[in-house]
């Protein structure tokens, strides 16, 4: 389990973030909590989380003159920063303070699972767990985007591509997938994300993998959802939203379709004791 720290100057607020990671991120979990950057560095004297999670405006310290005493001694320790001010100035600090995620008050479950699952993959990677999952890009470093038809899509001349590019693409498209089941995954949403025809890349996925695309995306989003049932406390629909499934009937028929048992009976089978 990764170690966390809140630094808020509220307890009502540390108590909802604290529920909120024991729900939806078991493999993080809460072990100090301070009111104030400087009650947060005395703490460090003793000690050495792997995630900080601090609120900007507090009393005796803020957040930002906090996050750069932490970066005097700790270049790579992970902070996240969860703010009730959404002035560009206080992001742009944060930015220059490398942290590793900026959410703003009310914190949506989507966007704090999001964070702290990338967190959670870049330390693995360091521990070496789990290889380092890079950013997909927007387009091949040598692609030359032009606007597709019909779909508005961008697309890449097809017909100049190596077997290179294309595993490469392919490889870029299933990470952004098991990464994020939560988002679009629409066809074109997939096309745009690397730049090619639509029709191109379904065509390619099928053609590289043996697998449609759809298939591969419901497979994704039922890994995510099997997780969160098994690991964590939500209901189930939470856990069809974060999953990909803004109706949580529709979830629960594709669930029972791929599984063989709905949510709930398998979570009574299969959750971590």
């Amino acid at each position: 389990m990764y170690k966390v720290w809140l630094v808020e100057d509220e307890s009502q607020i540390r108590e909802g973030i604290k529920r909120m990671i024991e729900q939806l991120c078991p493999d993080f979990g809460v072990t100090r909590e301070a009111a104030h950057g400087k009650e947060a560095m005395e703490l460090l004297g003793s000690d050495i989380p792997d995630l900080i999670i601090s609120d900007i405006r507090m009393r005796e310290m803020d957040g930002l003159t906090f996050i750069r005493e932490v970066r005097k001694r700790y270049a790579d320790l992970p902070v996240m920063i969860i703010s009730g001010y959404q002035d560009f100035h206080y992001a742009q600090e944060a930015i220059r303070c490398e942290v590793a995620d900026y959410l703003l008050k009310p914190v949506s479950r989507k966007a704090f699972l999001t964070a702290l699952e990338k967190i959670r993959n870049k330390l693995n990677a360091a521990r070496g767990i789990l290889p380092p999952v890079s950013p997909p890009p927007i387009a091949p470093a040598d692609s030359s985007p032009e606007s597709g038809s019909g779909s508005g899509a961008a697309g890449q001349p097809e017909a100049h591509r190596s077997p290179a590019q294309d595993k490469y693409t392919i490889r870029t498209i299933k990470e952004y997938i098991i990464n994020h089941p939560e988002d679009d995954l629409s066809l074109n949403a997939l096309a745009s994300l690397v730049a090619l025809h639509p029709a191109y890349v379904s065509s390619l996925f099928k053609a590289e993998t043996g697998q449609n695309l759809s298939d591969f995306i419901t497979e994704a989003r039922m890994e995510r959802a099997k997780y969160l049932l098994t690991h964590t406390q939500l209901k189930v629909y939470d856990v069809a939203r974060l999953s990909g499934y803004p109706s949580p009937k529709h979830f629960a028929l594709v669930f029972k379709q791929q599984t063989g048992m709905p949510p709930g009976a398998y979570r009574d089978q299969f959750a971590a004791q």
